[in-house]
């Protein structure tokens, strides 16, 4: 089905919802199972593909219409929402109170967050393809599954340079190089990406080279707040500048989310995020822990925190395919602690400030592979149309992972299956935080505000610096670098059309990692 249709597949199709709502059932459990036992959430946007393109191979006239690349990008849509909206927005959370012995504030602390979920995907979908969030973006992950699809539907060329890519990357992965990180290379912005794997460089060598842990001294959380800081300036100067200055700055791009819809649906996310901490600090009862003035603190910091939480996830996801959800919260409790929250609200502001920033990237991932799928934004009609209806199936999906986890999370607690990232989160919070890590935090701040500031909002070399220093992967360092090589030695020698194909092989490297991490942990659970 071509992309210039006036009318896009609606999600509300009866035989499409069905398959939707079993797909997000099926991504849920995954999400649940992964998590809990493996402390991993797969990128189930490729395995959705697969389900809908072998549905579409069903010989059932019912079935035919799922040849649509459209219907096919709402299926994905649907069981990926599902399955990081369980694992990443909702089971991390809960795991937080249950693990520091109050059981009593998991089901409080779910509805939270399930809301602080819908508010995370509903701000993305308002801010999408605008000045701060384009569309023509990297979101690696959501051009990797973009060319699947269109490889499946069109063939040719296009399919033997994606099938390559896809083999290429499944045997990587089975030789435990990180080949996410090398298909993300071929793709985001260079100098980004180049930052990301210095400090991937970093995190890997410094102690076995240097005798000097990074994370010990808290480099790259330090890094982190301050190429943050700068970053949310960059966010809000973008958006509050005069459309006249916006307009000269822009007079080459078109965007289909305007600075003031930014604006509003930031102040928008801001309020609501204050709202359910709120809400969150009166039903788990802790009014009777701190005092008036703490509990005001609390809920404007907690609403912040979750506000810079996925602004800067967000940031990461699109420029590098990864985002730091687990770091960036990590960041929010430790100056939660320095402020001097009781230990009960830091479990909650930990698991509130978790939940925000997965939904967010992911739907991002999503909305790129339909915006991709749709012609780029060649017919603006045709993308907002298929844009709402991606942004439908997500919340259904949404929906029923809360429902799911609801109904499922108490079996799994029971038998210990806790996500392992929540005992870190336990661990800092018995252990303190001291007036050496404020300074170390302060120290480390400098370098990632020059940085950020030299880079500007269009390359966040600061953001992606920080983010390979918290992100621990072996090897991924020189997967990122050896990719970029590779890249510019490529380009130079093809020209700037080769961009295209090397686009198609890093989906498929992309999609063959994604394959290898789904299927492998299944595999292992079985034995």
């Amino acid at each position: 089905m071509t992309n210039n249709l006036e009318n896009h597949p609606s999600v509300f199709e009866p035989v499409a919802f069905v398959v939707n709502i079993l797909c997000a059932v099926l991504g849920a459990v995954i999400g649940m199972q992964l998590v809990t036992t493996l402390g991993v959430t797969p990128n189930t946007s490729i395995i959705g593909a697969l389900i809908a393109m072998l549905i579409a191979r069903i010989p059932l006239n019912v079935l035919r219409k799922f040849r649509s690349i459209h219907r096919q990008n709402i299926v994905q849509t649907s069981i990926s929402s599902a399955t990081f909206g369980a694992a990443n927005s909702l089971m991390i959370p809960i795991g937080i109170p249950f693990l520091i012995g109050r059981s009593d504030l998991v089901i409080p602390l779910l509805i939270g967050v399930s809301f602080a979920m819908i508010v995370d995907s509903a701000i993305l979908y308002n801010v999408f393809d605008s000045e701060v969030f384009p569309a023509s973006g990297a979101w690696p992950p959501g051009v990797a599954t973009a060319e699947s699809i269109l490889a499946g539907d069109k063939g040719g060329k296009r399919a033997g340079i994606l099938g390559i890519g896809t083999i290429v990357g499944v045997i990587g992965s089975f030789l435990h190089i990180p080949m996410s990180a090398f298909g993300i290379s071929f793709i985001g912005n260079i100098w980004a990406l180049s930052m990301f794997g210095i400090g991937l460089l970093i995190n890997q060598y410094s102690k076995p080279l240097f005798n000097i842990d990074v994370n010990a001294l808290y480099i790259p959380h330090g890094i982190m707040i301050g190429a943050g800081f700068i970053a949310i300036c960059q966010i809000f100067k973008i958006i509050f500048v005069k459309q006249k200055e916006v307009k000269n700055k822009s007079e080459n791009v078109s965007y289909t989310r305007s600075a003031s819809r930014v604006k509003k649906s930031l102040l928008f996310g801001y309020i609501a995020y204050a709202l359910i901490a709120s809400g969150i600090a009166i039903t788990c009862g802790l009014a009777s822990k701190m005092t008036t003035k703490m509990i005001i603190g609390f809920v404007i910091y907690a609403a912040a925190a979750a506000f810079v939480h996925e602004l800067l996830v967000g940031i990461a996801a699109m420029h590098s395919g990864w985002f730091p959800a687990f770091a960036i919260a990590f960041i929010t409790l430790i100056i939660g602690m320095l402020i001097g929250f009781p230990p009960i609200g830091l479990a909650l502001l930990a698991g509130f400030s978790a939940a925000t920033g997965p939904a967010f990237a992911d739907m991002g991932y999503d909305l790129k592979s339909g915006y991709v799928l749709r012609g780029n934004g060649n017919n603006s009609k045709f993308e907002l149309l298929g844009r709402k209806h991606q942004y439908i199936a997500a919340i259904v999906a949404f929906v029923i992972a809360m429902i799911i986890v609801f109904l499922a999370h108490n079996s799994f607690f029971s038998k210990d299956l806790v996500p392992p990232i929540d005992k870190v989160y336990i661990s800092t919070i018995k252990a303190g935080a001291s007036a050496e890590v404020a300074k170390q935090l302060l120290i480390w701040m400098i370098p990632g505000i020059i940085l950020q500031f030299i880079g500007g909002s269009s390359r966040q070399l600061g953001v992606l610096f920080a983010t390979g220093l918290l992100i621990t992967s072996k090897n991924a360092c020189w997967a990122v670098l050896v990719g970029i090589l590779i890249r510019v030695i490529f380009i130079k020698l093809k020209g700037k059309e080769s961009e295209t194909p090397l686009s198609i092989f890093a989906g498929g490297v992309i999609a063959g990692d994604a394959l290898f991490s789904f299927f492998s942990p299944i595999v292992k659970l079985r034995k």
